[in-house]
């Protein structure tokens, strides 16, 4: 079984492997009593990646190692800027499953392979405060790395690593920095060991590479004139790690179409991202995956002139497919929240019944998905599908003739398209009597204004505070609106609760009275509506 530790630590680059110990005398460091000596670990780690380097581009490590007090597998997981969460698994001699699923989103079908082994003898010491409570651990790590595929040779160096306690204070880094670079030491170059490795043994790139090119086609030639199937394999396998990889040294935006991809890149990043979180069962992380599908798929739709349809339309089809699968039980758990806030409001006088029981049990009959069932979805050929779907279309996108043209043009006309359909249907809304027409005439036009702030989201870079403003106003519109169609997904509950009770010989009493109160809800929407689209419609789109 996988355990997880936060791990917020800072490396630093020491002398030349073999030098001097380059620790200057840490018990002056605000707060440390005591600096304890741990003495020296042997470790020897193996580290995994695919042959392309999936994992390291995404500064993911994986690794199988052993001495020191903590042998086994770990994954690392980047949070922030030295901030890593490490995903532990028990030594044994394959990857552990359960840790190939969470680097599953990069990998998709590739192997796993070894690519550097590093032996580091480890000088550990311990910062402690008056009490005897660990603040840091300090190490002087000697490292020689071998690398084992994808290049060639072995290196070696010397670093420093200063790891925060567990709940320690991150501000205590601050300080043992200020005196490691008093004594002319600085932080690292490298983002981990892995990297630097990757680094010095990295196939060194041919002076001529024009002369490579032909030698390589030559060799093809050769062996039968046309690449193989291994070679189109490997063809696809590397555009896919291509497409996956972050964009921070892109160009910046200038056509209609960068702009948009851009906020395509972005979620599809997201979601691949988000993959681990979801399967750790991170809060709202569900929720967030959710969304970027949702904003890829209305993306798609609202910027059709700047899009081929015929390639986004069935991406969206799956899009909406794992949206779905993602809410199973997401949209159960809202509608039992929304019961029992309100069965909670209820004056004790009014409750009649085990009222709260029934909602527990049909609450719990209902939830008709599980973990167990979106994992399986996560490991699917169908979503990994989706995923090489969305780095094809990110690598290669299929453009339209006015993805060229300048974005205050071809994306305004598009927001404002999506706009025009947010207030025919609220004024659609807004002419109707209370009732189920009205109730999905709100619905739909919420589901367009969350579509047109999504467009908005994209078209900000482009255009600015006008798109930033009607962001704002669309997810005002769409809060409010949710609301309703809340009360409208709540008072349709309540009925069913209500006809099981009855049946069960139970007074229905109770329900009757949440109804009533979920009436009034709705019904103050509706009134606060005009007052919410007025100055929205009036100012106009983008």
């Amino acid at each position: 079984m996988a355990d997880t530790k936060r791990e917020i630590e800072r490396k630093y680059e020491g002398p030349p492997a073999g030098g001097d110990a380059p620790l200057p005398d840490l018990t002056d460091v605000p707060g440390v009593s005591r600096v304890i000596d741990k003495g020296v670990a042997e470790l020897d780690a193996t580290y995994y990646d695919t042959a392309d380097q999936r994992l390291a581009t995404a500064f993911l490590t994986l690794r199988r190692r052993t001495g020191g007090d903590d042998a086994g597998w770990h994954l690392k997981l980047p949070v922030s800027e030295g901030v890593r969460d490490e995903i532990r698994a028990p030594l044994s001699d394959t990857v552990p499953e359960e840790l190939t699923a969470l680097v599953r989103s990069r990998i998709r079908e590739a192997e796993l392979v070894p690519v550097v082994r590093l032996l580091s003898a480890r000088d550990i010491s311990h910062l402690v405060d008056a009490s005897g409570t660990l603040l840091a651990e300090v190490s002087v790590d000697r490292v020689r790395a071998e690398r084992l595929s994808g290049g060639a040779g072995s290196t070696e160096w010397t670093e420093i690593e200063v790891e925060l306690a567990d709940d320690g204070d991150p501000a205590f880094l601050d300080k043992v920095e200020k005196k490691l670079r008093k004594a002319g030491l600085k932080r690292s170059a490298s983002a981990s060991k892995l990297a630097k490795a990757l680094d010095d043994t990295a196939p060194r790139k041919s002076a001529h590479p024009e002369k490579a090119e032909r030698a390589e086609k030559a060799g093809k030639a050769e062996k039968g004139g046309k690449a193989g199937a291994t070679d189109k394999v490997a063809d696809a396998s590397k555009a896919t790690a291509t497409a996956a990889k972050p964009g921070p040294a892109e160009s910046a935006p200038h056509t209609a179409g960068d702009h948009v991809l851009a906020y395509v890149r972005t979620q599809r990043d997201a979601i691949v991202e988000l993959d681990p979180a979801v399967r750790r069962d991170v809060p709202d992380s569900v929720h967030r995956m959710r969304v970027a599908t949702r904003r890829l798929r209305s993306t798609f739709r609202s910027y059709g002139k700047i899009f081929d349809r015929t390639v986004t339309d069935p991406i969206g089809v799956e899009l909406k497919w794992l949206a779905a699968e993602l809410g199973v039980d997401r949209d159960q758990e809202v509608l039992t929240e929304h019961l029992t806030a309100t069965l909670d409001e209820l004056p004790s006088d009014l409750v009649s019944g085990p009222v709260q029981a029934r909602v527990s049990a049909w609450s719990g009959a209902r939830r008709s998905g599980s973990r167990q069932r979106l994992i399986a979805v996560l490991d699917g050929k169908r979503y990994l599908d989706l995923l090489t779907a969305l780095d094809t279309l990110v690598a290669g996108p299929p453009l339209l003739e006015a993805a060229a043209k300048k974005p205050e043009k071809v994306i305004s006309k598009a927001v404002r398209k999506d706009f025009k359909k947010v207030a025919g249907l609220v004024g659609e809304a807004l002419e109707l009597p209370p009732g189920s027409e009205r109730d999905l005439t709100m619905h739909d036009a919420r589901k367009k204004a969350k579509r047109t702030r999504y467009a908005a989201e994209a078209a900000t870079p482009a255009l600015g505070k006008p798109a930033a403003d009607l962001v704002k106003s669309m997810k005002s519109l769409q809060t409010l609106l949710g609301d309703h169609q809340d009360s409208v997904m709540v008072r349709g509950a309540l009925r069913e609760l209500a006809t099981e009770a009855h049946e069960a010989g139970e007074n229905a009493f109770t329900y009757g009275v949440l109804y009533g109160r979920q009436e009034q809800r709705a019904a103050a929407v509706e009134a606060a509506l005009p007052g919410e689209w007025e100055p929205i419609e009036d100012k106009g789109a983008v």
